[in-house]
């Protein structure tokens, strides 16, 4: 891989280790981005740390604090911070094996690839992986990364090996007192059967090309039109939806599906719209 791994160390299980790395199996390459720049000169603004009592700081004054008390700090150096190393610093040892719906959906997190690092991990690598299929479990381990232990959830994937770290405990908010003040109701039977066949009739595979970030791709747009000097105009807001007769709108949107699956705007469609905005745009000229 070209990608620079987070993490490189030993994936153990019981005596068996080989060495492996961990790639991030996600990019954020595509995503728009924006710099603050002068509203006159569109110089890119400096961001200069500052000291409320003596002004600018130099980057080497700079050092990172704890805060245990308001406004009283433990300094620690980064040598200081560096030392803090744990076995998981460069092993990631298998702890235990789990159902895959014993996770709560609540703690997966990030995903990784996970690969051996170099020819001679390949063979316990391979034996490693081979196993786990076999025994259709969840692996979990643990691993020192970013200045954090994180919990990882490891399970067979192609070649390789699908790795993801997990949320611990502390970061997981209840879902009982997220949703304790949402009454108890027991809706009308007939209404939940309408429902329920308007979900059938909009199942369908799961497509990830289908979900494309329209909100990205509008941004995109719209500095393609900027930069072209052309007047952007601000389209009409949304009208809010009135929700009046419940029943009645059930009923319209099972006629509305019409027994076929909505079928999301494609890149073929969305071409036909920027033509359409571009003889628009010619014609107005």
């Amino acid at each position: 891989m070209a990608a620079r791994p987070s993490w490189q160390g030993h994936l153990r299980l019981s005596l068996v280790s080989c060495p492996v790395a961990l790639y991030t199996a996600t990019s954020r390459a595509g995503d728009v981005s924006f710099n603050m720049l002068h509203k006159d000169t569109h110089n890119r603004i400096r961001m200069i740390p500052t000291d409320p009592d003596s002004g600018p700081v130099d980057r080497a004054d700079i050092v990172k604090g704890y805060e245990i008390e308001k406004g009283r700090y433990v300094v620690l150096t980064q040598d200081e911070i560096n030392n803090v190393k744990l076995e998981t610093t460069r092993s990631l040892d298998i702890e235990r094996f789990v159902d895959a719906a014993d996770i709560d959906r609540l703690y997966w997190n990030d995903p990784y690839f996970l690969v051996p690092d170099g020819d001679m991990a390949v063979e316990a690598y391979t034996v490693i992986r081979q196993a786990m299929a076999a025994s259709g479990k969840i692996a979990l381990g643990r691993l020192a990364m970013h200045q954090r232990e994180r919990v990882m959830a490891l399970e067979p994937r192609d070649l390789g090996i699908l790795a993801y770290t997990l949320r611990s405990a502390d970061e997981v908010r209840s879902a009982e007192d997220a949703f304790e003040d949402i009454p108890d109701l027991k809706p009308d039977k007939k209404m939940v059967e309408i429902a329920t066949k308007i979900i059938e009739q909009q199942e369908g595979d799961f497509e990830p090309a289908m979900f494309a970030d329209r909100y990205e791709e509008a941004l995109k747009a719209l500095i393609a039109e900027k930069e072209e000097g052309h007047t952007i105009e601000a389209p009409e807001a949304p009208k809010d939806l009135e929700v009046s007769d419940l029943m009645e709108q059930l009923k319209r949107s099972l006629g509305d599906t019409g027994g076929s699956r909505r079928k999301p705007a494609t890149r073929a469609g969305g071409k036909a719209r920027r033509g359409a905005a571009s003889s628009k745009r010619k014609k107005s000229a």
